[in-house]
């Protein structure tokens, strides 16, 4: 499972009107190499679910989501496509595989699991945006609680207007200090609320009935209250993190993350090749088209019970991807074809795609290893003869093993840079040019011995 991360947090997301077709696929192109239909597809999927929320109440709710299946290798991008679609739309992402799943009945995962977890990761989203809402109020709050530890005048409060003014005063000396800095590591009594921990899945069966049995559990316990010595700069980190958590209210958090889990959620279920074709009598296929059908459900539309509340999935985005080396789409169960419209087969990568994958997204392979090598100070580049080699050995390797895409790139350059990553910290200042000569002096064996390439991914 691969939970939702913001495809690149020095960029803005694009939102709303900004987010058309065009858009999107600029914003793909900029990682991802290749695949222009999938990426069209993708695009406009993300598209209509913006648009679906321009219209009337009445036709919003028949306007069901365009679900897509990927077909391709390995390696190729799919997952890739979904990962950084739901970065720029902002929206819950959840990555599962097929195969984890199995039919009610056998050991495995309950298919709905997917549906709660979508909704856990709508929470943190919806959560962290709240936070960052209320998070001045919060510093302010929490500000007015350090000074209180930090000046301790008498209990009682003078009735002298000029001693209240003088402790008025003195209170603004000291946040003055505050806010400068220079009081980050006095020591500074607190207090600090604790809540009742209460252990995730140690009441069974409530969240199958839609009920929040571990909230219900952490209100009815207790919430000790105690005093604690600590630095100033510590005391500011518990207090912020205790007024924000006060200033929230949790049950509209919670309405609305399953609100945008179900308007704007999209689940990638991968390989679901592998829970493609018909039954077997016996072996780990005898429950493939039992997982197809318990899926059905869900990809179709029904009430999911989670601990944050009935969920659902009418409009939840559906991407399925699998390589269908062995079976073939046509092998899933008919219904479950007919819930994704959208079939999209993305191609084999040549090795003037290697080339660009190896130079031209942001996250490109040659930019992480300089990245990484330049806190060593070691300065690394990489001729143009050097990439060109590097893809050809690539592709020479997936020709005579088994292909794995563009996932080759990262042991092919791994292998490459093997010696001077090991090395980095004693060369301090060196300059490092990559070129041919040298990729075929240390890709030498790996390009001779064929059977050393079977036992490297």
């Amino acid at each position: 499972m691969c939970l939702y991360q913001p495809a690149d947090t020095s960029r803005k997301a694009l939102a709303g009107a900004d987010l058309t077709p065009r858009r999107i696929v600029e914003e793909l192109d900029r990682y991802i190499v290749g695949q222009d239909a999938a990426k069209r597809a993708v695009a406009i999927a993300l598209r209509n679910r913006w648009r679906r929320q321009q219209i009337s109440d009445e036709m919003r709710g028949e306007i069901l989501p365009k679900n897509i299946i990927m077909i391709g290798p390995t390696g190729v991008g799919k997952t890739e496509i979904a990962r950084r679609l739901a970065g720029l739309a902002t929206a819950p992402f959840l990555k599962v595989e097929a195969s984890k799943y199995t039919e009610v009945g056998y050991h495995g995962r309950d298919v709905e699991s997917m549906v709660r977890e979508l909704v856990e990761i709508a929470v943190n989203m919806v959560g962290s945006e709240m936070s960052e809402r209320v998070r001045p109020q919060a510093e302010q709050n929490a500000e007015e609680e350090l000074l209180d530890g930090l000046y301790e005048p008498e209990s009682e409060a003078p009735a002298d207007p000029q001693k209240l003014e003088q402790r008025g005063r003195a209170r603004e000396r000291l946040r003055h200090l505050l806010r400068k800095g220079t009081l980050e590591d006095r020591p500074v009594e607190i207090k600090v609320e604790e809540k009742p921990f209460v252990v995730q899945g140690m009441v069974a069966g409530g969240e199958e009935m839609g009920i929040d049995m571990q909230g219900f559990l952490e209100q009815m316990l207790p919430t000790r209250t105690e005093t604690r010595r600590m630095s100033v700069a510590e005391a500011r980190r518990l207090l912020i993190q205790q007024e924000t958590e006060k200033l929230i209210d949790r049950e509209t958090l919670y309405r609305n993350a399953v609100r945008r889990a179900e308007e704007s959620g999209i689940i990638f279920v991968d390989e679901i090749d592998k829970v493609a074709g018909r039954e077997s009598l016996h072996g780990p296929d005898v429950s493939r088209e039992g997982v197809q059908r318990d899926l059905l459900p869900i990809v179709e539309g029904s009430s999911v019970p989670t601990r944050y509340g009935v969920v659902q999935t009418d409009h939840v985005l559906f991407i399925a991807a699998g390589a269908f080396t062995v079976s073939k789409p046509s092998d899933l169960i008919p219904e479950l074809q007919g819930r994704f419209p959208i079939r999209v087969e993305l191609t084999d990568l040549t090795r003037e795609d290697f080339m660009r994958i190896l130079v031209e997204p942001r996250n490109a392979l040659t930019r992480q290893y300089q990245s990484l090598l330049q806190t060593e100070d070691v300065k690394l580049s990489f001729t143009d003869d050097a990439i060109a080699r590097i893809a050809e050995i690539a592709e020479d390797i997936n020709q005579r093993t088994e292909s794995i895409g563009a996932r080759r790139l990262q042991t092919v350059m791994e292998k490459l840079l093997e010696e001077i990553s090991f090395e980095a910290p004693e060369k301090g200042g060196v300059r490092l040019r990559v070129d041919a000569a040298y990729v075929d002096e240390k890709l030498a064996d790996l390009v001779r011995d064929e059977e050393v390439t079977r036992f490297i991914l």
